[in-house]
């Protein structure tokens, strides 16, 4: 696994990959930060993590990066159906808890997915950024937790434009 230390205008985020795939994007002064190397890399040898970084420079110019590098962000089948409903989120846009609940039990099949369960799911996303769990907003619109912290989710909802409610 290889990694990088990045500096963004929400802060040093550690950036990870194996295997020709984006493993982790953490906010280094989040909730749950990262262990990082006594002394970790600045500079990206790898290329997926040279794509992420630059994936990251236009995203945070105020502009749609386009397609992610490719992600391996790990974790059981049920975080792995939330998280690729995570990347189905347009740019620009927000959806609730409850209406990703909603799209996951109607994609199995069944009348009923918990919200809770869903947002479980989302809280656990290792790829932040990437796999935009900031889009993801409370049933009336308002902020809700974000593993890296509520003002980077605010500084990432203003950038793309998303309304929300404090």
């Amino acid at each position: 696994m290889s990694g990088l230390l990045l500096k963004s205008p929400v802060g040093p985020l550690w950036l990870t990959a194996a295997d020709g795939a984006l493993t982790g994007c953490w906010f280094v002064e989040g909730r749950f930060p990262p262990r990082l190397p006594a002394d970790p890399p600045r500079r990206a040898d790898d290329p997926v993590l040279a794509d992420a970084a630059r994936w990251l420079q236009v995203y945070f110019s105020g502009r749609d990066p386009g397609p992610t590098p490719p992600l391996a962000a790990g974790g059981t089948p049920f975080q792995g159906e939330v998280w690729r409903m995570l990347t189905g989120i347009p740019w620009g846009q927000a959806v609730s808890y409850g209406q990703l609940a909603e799209r996951l039990a109607a994609a199995r099949g069944v009348s009923k997915m918990s919200a809770r369960a869903v947002g479980g799911a989302v809280g656990r996303n290792p790829v932040s950024i990437f796999i935009p769990c900031h889009r993801v907003l409370g049933a009336d619109g308002r902020l809700t937790g974000y593993g890296g912290g509520l003002e980077n989710k605010v500084f990432l909802l203003r950038l793309e434009g998303i309304p929300f409610r404090p």
